[in-house]
């Protein structure tokens, strides 16, 4: 109801590796479909994946089902607006009115229908490669990637391939229920092994949804958001316009602040969340922001 007011005719939905992703997809469709909204079905993807499609189908609505980081008993929802970005508390506040309600059905000549967008995973891999330059290849690095047997299994693996990596794979078996067990960005000690095992240049871990990364350099040092935010702003050579600053959070290491006023950064402090991060560089008009837990 809160979408057809706002006249939203489609979600678009994703999910991770969960197995409890297969009932919560169908609830969910069902219930959009009732309610006279369209469905288009995404399959596992990252939930920044969601957020691009979102954005680029215009004038829709994403749900991402997964519980990010946790293990696989947990499962959650997270929307996004048809700007890409999560929904705002109000609008929140009026779907949670609704949840309270009893729930309505459309008439049968008004209910919506879903269909299945297989080229989901291919257009977010290509939007991913764009953001490289055709002057830049990974022909000479060899990198191990952590997908934590999530929704990146797939995704992630396929982008540093055809940029021409050498690509040493772990968590990329998901079976539903293995998600973040031992692997993924909250547990980096896997990939650090291999990294140091395999002589990689460096190694990617990413958590359940693929919204949160930690990179590990080829010594097996463990690098947080702090790390980098600092990296890339070091080595950003335009310090102006919407490069003129950096947000992190409460939780940012002063030392990052520091670091980044002497390589002439501003640098403000958003509450903890990514959703806050983003109201501060939309406010700003800003490029980069980022938290210590990985979400850049």
């Amino acid at each position: 109801s809160v979408m057809s007011a706002e006249g939203i005719n489609t979600v678009l939905i994703g999910k991770d590796t969960r197995v409890s992703g297969y009932m919560l997809e169908s609830a969910l469709q069902s219930g959009l479909i009732s309610s006279g909204i369209n469905v288009v079905l995404l399959g596992p993807i990252p939930t920044p994946g969601v957020a691009f499609l979102t954005r680029s189908l215009r004038n829709q609505f994403g749900i991402v089902i997964s519980a990010s980081h946790n293990s696989y008993e947990d499962n959650g929802i997270k929307i996004f607006d048809e700007q890409g970005e999560k929904i705002s508390r109000s609008r929140e506040k009026k779907i949670e009115k609704f949840l309270s309600q009893d729930l309505t059905v459309v008439e049968s000549s008004s209910l919506g229908k879903a269909k299945r967008l297989n080229d989901a995973a291919a257009r977010y891999i290509e939007f991913c490669k764009s953001t490289v330059p055709l002057s830049v290849n990974f022909n000479n690095l060899r990198i191990v990637l952590d997908c934590a047997n999530g929704a990146s299994y797939k995704v992630t693996p396929t982008i540093f391939e055809e940029l021409g990596a050498e690509v040493i794979k772990i968590g990329t078996s998901p079976d539903g229920y293995n998600i973040n067990e031992n692997c993924g960005s909250t547990n980096p000690d896997l990939i650090k092994k291999e990294v140091i095992k395999q002589r990689a240049d460096f190694g990617v871990a990413l958590d359940g949804d693929g919204d949160r990364v930690t990179l590990i350099d080829e010594d097996g040092n463990i690098l947080d958001g702090d790390d980098l935010l600092f990296i890339l702003g070091y080595c950003n050579p335009n310090r102006s316009g919407p490069w003129k600053g950096i947000v992190g959070t409460v939780m940012s290491n002063f030392g990052l602040e520091e670091g980044l006023k002497n390589l002439g950064y501003d640098f403000k402090r958003a509450d903890v969340g990514d959703k806050n991060i983003s109201n501060i560089l939309n406010q700003k008009k800003w490029y980069l922001g980022g938290e210590p837990s990985g979400h850049i």
